[in-house]
Protein backbone atom coordinates (compact mmCIF):
# COMPACT_ATOMS: atom_id res chain seq x y z
CA UNK A 1 0.00 0.00 0.00
CA UNK A 2 1.24 3.28 -0.72
CA UNK A 3 1.20 6.51 1.02
CA UNK A 4 -1.02 7.84 -2.04
CA UNK A 5 -3.56 5.41 -0.95
CA UNK A 6 -3.75 6.74 2.51
CA UNK A 7 -4.72 10.15 0.69
CA UNK A 8 -2.42 11.96 3.59
CA UNK A 9 -2.04 15.54 3.52
CA UNK A 10 1.89 16.54 3.24
CA UNK A 11 3.06 19.07 5.22
CA UNK A 12 4.27 22.30 3.88
CA UNK A 13 6.45 25.13 5.29
CA UNK A 14 3.35 27.11 5.58
CA UNK A 15 1.52 24.89 7.57
CA UNK A 16 4.50 25.04 10.27
CA UNK A 17 2.44 27.41 12.90
CA UNK A 18 -0.55 25.40 12.82
CA UNK A 19 0.95 21.92 12.63
CA UNK A 20 3.32 22.82 16.03
CA UNK A 21 0.00 24.24 17.56
CA UNK A 22 -1.65 20.77 16.89
CA UNK A 23 1.00 18.89 18.66
CA UNK A 24 1.09 20.97 21.57
CA UNK A 25 -2.92 20.60 21.71
CA UNK A 26 -1.63 16.50 21.12
CA UNK A 27 0.30 16.59 24.23
CA UNK A 28 -0.58 18.95 26.74
CA UNK A 29 -1.08 16.01 29.20
CA UNK A 30 1.83 14.42 28.34
CA UNK A 31 4.05 14.31 31.82
CA UNK A 32 7.17 14.32 30.23
CA UNK A 33 6.71 17.87 28.34
CA UNK A 34 4.75 19.23 31.70
CA UNK A 35 7.77 18.51 33.88
CA UNK A 36 10.30 19.47 31.61
CA UNK A 37 8.44 23.39 31.61
CA UNK A 38 7.41 23.04 34.82
CA UNK A 39 3.57 22.89 34.91
CA UNK A 40 1.62 24.93 32.94
CA UNK A 41 4.14 26.44 30.35
CA UNK A 42 2.87 29.61 28.34
CA UNK A 43 1.95 28.91 24.77
CA UNK A 44 4.62 30.55 22.79
CA UNK A 45 7.16 28.26 23.94
CA UNK A 46 5.31 24.95 23.84
CA UNK A 47 3.76 25.83 20.13
CA UNK A 48 8.00 26.86 20.10
CA UNK A 49 8.77 23.03 21.43
CA UNK A 50 6.80 21.30 18.89
CA UNK A 51 7.88 23.76 15.76
CA UNK A 52 11.24 22.27 16.30
CA UNK A 53 10.10 18.31 14.93
CA UNK A 54 8.10 19.61 12.74
CA UNK A 55 10.74 21.80 10.98
CA UNK A 56 13.85 19.06 11.66
CA UNK A 57 11.08 16.65 9.81
CA UNK A 58 10.81 18.63 6.65
CA UNK A 59 14.30 19.58 6.50
CA UNK A 60 15.29 15.30 6.91
CA UNK A 61 12.14 13.03 6.76
CA UNK A 62 8.74 13.46 5.70
CA UNK A 63 5.87 15.25 7.49
CA UNK A 64 2.54 14.42 6.79
CA UNK A 65 -1.59 15.30 7.97
CA UNK A 66 -4.47 13.31 7.32
CA UNK A 67 -5.93 16.09 5.39
CA UNK A 68 -5.53 20.08 5.44
CA UNK A 69 -7.55 20.16 8.14
CA UNK A 70 -4.06 18.85 10.64
CA UNK A 71 -6.24 16.88 12.65
CA UNK A 72 -3.22 15.25 13.54
CA UNK A 73 0.65 15.30 12.71
CA UNK A 74 3.20 12.78 11.93
CA UNK A 75 7.07 12.97 10.88
CA UNK A 76 9.23 10.78 10.30
CA UNK A 77 12.82 10.32 9.18
CA UNK A 78 15.75 8.04 7.85
CA UNK A 79 17.55 7.29 11.50
CA UNK A 80 20.96 8.71 10.59
CA UNK A 81 19.40 11.68 11.01
CA UNK A 82 17.11 10.60 14.27
CA UNK A 83 19.97 12.78 16.42
CA UNK A 84 18.94 16.19 16.38
CA UNK A 85 22.42 18.05 16.83
CA UNK A 86 23.22 21.72 16.41
CA UNK A 87 24.10 21.37 13.32
CA UNK A 88 20.97 19.61 12.13
CA UNK A 89 18.85 21.96 13.96
CA UNK A 90 20.20 24.69 12.40
CA UNK A 91 20.10 23.74 8.62
CA UNK A 92 16.25 23.08 9.39
CA UNK A 93 16.32 26.49 10.73
CA UNK A 94 14.59 25.07 13.87
CA UNK A 95 17.22 27.08 15.97
CA UNK A 96 15.10 30.16 16.17
CA UNK A 97 12.19 27.78 17.95
CA UNK A 98 14.67 25.84 19.90
CA UNK A 99 15.56 29.52 21.51
CA UNK A 100 12.04 30.32 22.13
CA UNK A 101 11.51 27.46 24.53
CA UNK A 102 13.62 28.96 26.81
CA UNK A 103 17.33 28.44 28.00
CA UNK A 104 15.97 27.02 31.35
CA UNK A 105 13.67 23.94 29.47
CA UNK A 106 16.94 23.39 26.70
CA UNK A 107 19.05 22.57 29.82
CA UNK A 108 17.01 20.42 31.18
CA UNK A 109 16.47 18.49 28.06
CA UNK A 110 19.97 17.43 26.89
CA UNK A 111 20.78 15.11 30.00
CA UNK A 112 17.16 14.13 30.13
CA UNK A 113 17.70 12.54 26.03
CA UNK A 114 20.75 11.55 26.56
CA UNK A 115 20.34 7.83 28.02
CA UNK A 116 17.30 7.59 25.29
CA UNK A 117 19.66 8.99 22.22
CA UNK A 118 22.84 6.27 23.45
CA UNK A 119 20.01 3.07 23.66
CA UNK A 120 18.71 4.05 20.29
CA UNK A 121 22.41 4.02 19.34
CA UNK A 122 22.85 0.90 20.47
CA UNK A 123 19.48 -0.95 19.60
CA UNK A 124 20.06 -0.13 15.76
CA UNK A 125 23.72 -0.31 15.72
CA UNK A 126 24.98 -1.11 11.90
CA UNK A 127 21.46 -0.97 10.63
CA UNK A 128 19.19 1.51 7.86
CA UNK A 129 16.21 2.43 9.61
CA UNK A 130 13.19 4.31 9.87
CA UNK A 131 12.59 6.54 13.10
CA UNK A 132 9.32 8.38 14.22
CA UNK A 133 10.09 11.88 15.10
CA UNK A 134 6.85 12.43 16.48
CA UNK A 135 3.61 12.04 16.12
CA UNK A 136 -0.26 13.34 17.73
CA UNK A 137 -3.42 13.92 17.03
CA UNK A 138 -5.85 16.84 18.57
CA UNK A 139 -7.12 15.84 21.58
CA UNK A 140 -10.64 16.66 20.67
CA UNK A 141 -10.03 14.24 17.77
CA UNK A 142 -9.19 10.67 19.77
CA UNK A 143 -10.57 7.71 18.63
CA UNK A 144 -11.46 8.60 14.96
CA UNK A 145 -8.59 6.31 13.86
CA UNK A 146 -6.61 9.23 12.49
CA UNK A 147 -3.36 8.12 14.92
CA UNK A 148 -3.58 4.91 13.39
CA UNK A 149 -3.69 6.42 9.92
CA UNK A 150 -0.32 8.31 10.24
CA UNK A 151 1.25 5.54 11.35
CA UNK A 152 -0.05 3.08 9.00
CA UNK A 153 1.99 5.44 6.90
CA UNK A 154 4.95 5.23 8.35
CA UNK A 155 4.90 1.57 8.66
CA UNK A 156 3.98 0.93 4.95
CA UNK A 157 6.98 3.81 4.45
CA UNK A 158 9.22 1.06 6.17
CA UNK A 159 7.90 -1.71 4.60
CA UNK A 160 8.46 -0.97 1.36
CA UNK A 161 12.23 -0.21 2.67
CA UNK A 162 12.15 -3.44 3.90
CA UNK A 163 13.44 -1.14 6.92
CA UNK A 164 12.67 -1.57 10.62
CA UNK A 165 10.84 1.49 12.27
CA UNK A 166 12.22 2.70 15.89
CA UNK A 167 10.04 4.74 18.30
CA UNK A 168 9.83 5.81 21.69
CA UNK A 169 7.14 6.71 23.80
CA UNK A 170 6.42 7.61 27.33
CA UNK A 171 2.51 6.45 28.35
CA UNK A 172 2.03 3.52 28.75
CA UNK A 173 -0.96 3.84 27.01
CA UNK A 174 0.48 4.38 24.00
CA UNK A 175 2.93 1.44 24.23
CA UNK A 176 -0.16 -0.80 24.39
CA UNK A 177 -1.58 0.67 21.20
CA UNK A 178 2.09 0.40 19.23
CA UNK A 179 1.74 -3.53 20.21
CA UNK A 180 -0.82 -3.57 18.68
CA UNK A 181 0.29 -2.11 15.41
CA UNK A 182 3.33 -4.60 15.59
CA UNK A 183 5.88 -3.35 17.78
CA UNK A 184 8.39 -4.89 20.58
CA UNK A 185 9.30 -3.17 23.46
CA UNK A 186 12.96 -3.01 23.53
CA UNK A 187 13.41 -1.36 26.87
CA UNK A 188 12.11 0.53 29.51
CA UNK A 189 13.51 2.97 31.39
CA UNK A 190 14.00 5.98 33.73
CA UNK A 191 14.59 9.45 32.35
CA UNK A 192 17.20 11.48 34.68
CA UNK A 193 16.05 14.85 36.08
CA UNK A 194 12.38 14.31 35.62
CA UNK A 195 12.32 10.22 36.85
CA UNK A 196 9.55 9.70 34.53
CA UNK A 197 9.40 6.20 32.38
CA UNK A 198 10.27 6.17 28.79
CA UNK A 199 9.62 2.96 26.41
CA UNK A 200 11.92 1.89 23.75
CA UNK A 201 10.19 0.40 20.63
CA UNK A 202 10.60 -0.84 17.30
CA UNK A 203 9.09 -2.97 14.68
CA UNK A 204 10.45 -5.00 12.43
CA UNK A 205 9.60 -5.10 8.44
CA UNK A 206 6.34 -7.64 7.98
CA UNK A 207 6.03 -8.14 11.81
CA UNK A 208 2.23 -7.47 12.60
CA UNK A 209 -0.24 -5.11 11.04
Amino acid sequence: MSLKEFMLYTIQKTDIGQAAKVLADAFQHDPLWKKIFGGEPDKRRIFSAFEVPVRYGLKYGEVYAPSEKLEGVIAFLPGKYADMGIWGTLRSGAMGAAMRMGMKAARKMSPIFQPVVKDRRAHMAGRDFLYVLVVGVATALHGKGFGGQLLRAAIDKASAAGLPLYLETETEENVKMYEHFGFTMLKKITLPVLELPMWEMAKEPGAGK
